[in-house]
């Protein structure tokens, strides 16, 4: 048995490349559009005026799109190495439009790439591939959540075409997207692994109605880039429905599955950021005639940020790997649902204690930190809460296991030693018999 954590040197190059643009090239966006420009926002010139010189030279250097195959213009990349590149990418907001890779998009071009037919990908997803346009996944319902089960918001045929009733909630950069994949129920009457189906909207359809647009905390109200919408019987033509009807639950799950994943190995990024300010913070600031580096409660929190951080790197690149060898997101979901746990608990303790270091610095709007703490009760909830997931994990584990007979557990001492008693007196008998 071999365990091997060594790179290809090749693709080390390539990563040692995309460690320097990133830090060159492309973190200045993040600073010189901070608060004013998003990077969904593909329409904004100056935006685009600066990003494509960059994304041509990812193209030239054969990283676009690294998670697409290359039958759609990308490398096929498996889990292990989008890992090793989104922990790069990460560290800034605007790395993954540069790179091809910005979720949702990432995650509704594989969607597209699996399901969707060669007119739906003429339509929706090369303008996506070349990053000429947004998307939107529109799945969450106010009054839902997360859970399909719940779902109201409902689809039903009519000649040739689809009529969509009901509301969605937390539409990520609708506000943005060319378009929409949009989870309905088809069929109330069966269950909704069953019921349920995909279907591609237009963001300018007729009867696609904004309630309000809803911020992250601290934003004004009224403001933001997560919409509320509401579908007045919106019409689409019935050839966009996004695979066979009532496949919707199975998309969605393939779909998930790799966005956690990719949301871990993006959280990796962010955290060594984190830790990176911490360490250069404490280096640099006296206190009580020393440096703060040097007092042991600070000396701890490093520790224990940088321990955190290696399990957690691990946890991910181990779910990618096991991603990789399977090909079978629904075969290993207990691990993708391990990382899915891990990620906010891990964003948020090293994000805070690098927030702590800094003092009121570090929760002063001079300083980047609490934007990213902000950004760990987002990863607790996207993609599903962490507690059902912690609910996948312990049905999964308790699977290996089964009850105890008898009143008292297998492992209670007294029966124990009694058994441990019997067998070695009669391997000494044994013994004492052969001599």
């Amino acid at each position: 048995m071999t365990i091997d954590f060594s790179i290809e040197p090749e693709f080390q190059d390539q990563l040692d490349w995309i460690t320097t643009f990133v830090r060159d090239e492309v973190e200045p966006l993040d600073l010189y559009f901070r608060g004013r420009v998003s990077p969904f926002d593909k329409r904004n010139e100056e935006l685009r005026g600066l990003i494509k010189p960059l994304q041509q030279q990812v193209q030239d250097r054969d990283l676009w799109a690294c998670h697409i195959g290359p039958d759609l213009g990308g490398k096929g990349y498996g889990q292990v190495k989008l890992a090793l590149m989104n922990e790069i990418l990460g560290r800034s907001s605007f790395a993954p439009s540069v790179f091809g890779c910005q979720a949702p998009d990432s995650g509704n071009a594989e969607i597209l790439a699996h399901y969707g037919t060669d007119a739906q990908k003429a339509a929706y997803l090369q303008p996506l591939l070349d990053g000429e346009i947004s998307s939107t996944y529109s799945m969450t319902e106010p009054q839902a959540g997360a859970d399909p089960s719940e779902f109201t918001c409902q689809a039903h045929r009519d000649g040739n075409e689809w009529v969509i009733s009901g509301e969605k909630w937390f539409a990520s950069n609708y506000c943005f997207a060319s378009f929409l994949i949009v989870m309905v129920i088809t069929n109330p009457d069966v269950p909704v692994y069953k019921g349920s189906s995909m279907i591609l909207v237009p963001a300018d359809a007729s009867g696609l109605e904004v309630v309000s647009d809803v911020g992250i905390g601290g934003e004004p109200l009224g403001t933001g880039h997560h919409a509320y919408l509401r579908f007045n019987d919106v019409r689409v033509p019935a050839e966009n429905l996004l695979g066979d009807e009532g496949s919707g639950f199975k998309i969605a799950q393939t779909r998930l599955g790799g966005g956690r994943v990719h949301h871990g190995m993006r959280t990796v990024g962010v955290a060594q950021k984190a830790l990176d300010m911490m360490c250069e913070r404490v280096l640099s600031r006296r206190t009580k005639g020393s440096l703060i580096a040097e007092k042991q409660s600070m000396q701890h929190m490093i520790a224990d940020s940088w321990v955190q951080l290696q399990q957690f790197r691990l946890q991910v690149l181990h779910c990618a790997w096991l991603i990789d060898e399977t090909g079978d997101y629904a075969r290993i979901r207990q691990h993708i649902a391990g990382v899915k746990v891990a990620t906010p608990k891990v964003y948020i303790d090293v994000v805070y204690r690098a927030m702590h270091a800094h003092g009121s610095l570090g929760v002063s709007n001079q300083m980047p930190l609490i934007g990213m703490w902000m950004g760990a009760p987002v990863m607790g909830i996207a993609d599903g809460p962490t507690e059902v997931h912690k609910d996948t994990i312990a049905k999964t584990v308790l699977k290996g296991y089964q009850p105890y007979d008898g009143l008292f557990p297998n492992e209670y001492l007294p029966h124990r030693m009694e058994e441990a008693r019997t067998f070695i007196e009669a391997r000494l008998e044994h013994e004492v018999g052969n001599q």
